[in-house]
């Protein structure tokens, strides 16, 4: 996994919008403003949001991620080692977990994701 498979995977969501919000070289994902992803420009891997804190500790507790620094107890850091599919699949997650907290009307404007 790298910056860009990351940027790869995301790129494909629809509505999916990259920027760097706080300078500095940081990767972060937005959908409806809303981030989902966020690669740091230090922190090696790829920071993503779990549905709860509960599951985010026990992902940590598993060895599927870490603490990630600066964000909410809900927010996991996933290693860059971790291979392609499950990390699309953590990435999707993350994704469906942030556009469902929209507005309805946020989330009628983006188009369908399967």
């Amino acid at each position: 996994m790298s910056r860009e498979t990351v940027n790869d995977i995301c790129r494909t969501f629809p509505g999916a919008e990259i920027s760097d919000p706080w300078g500095g070289g940081h990767d972060a994902w937005k959908v409806g403003g809303k981030m989902f992803a966020c690669i740091g420009a230090k922190l090696p891997g790829v920071n993503i949001k779990t549905d709860s804190v509960e599951t985010a500790g026990m992902l940590i507790e598993m060895g599927v991620g870490r603490k990630a620094p600066y964000f909410h107890r809900s927010w996991i850091n996933v290693d860059w080692d971790m291979p392609d599919d499950e990390l699309r699949q953590r990435l999707v997650e993350s994704y469906r977990i942030v556009r469902a907290g929209l507005t309805r009307k946020a989330q009628a404007s983006l188009p369908p994701f399967d």
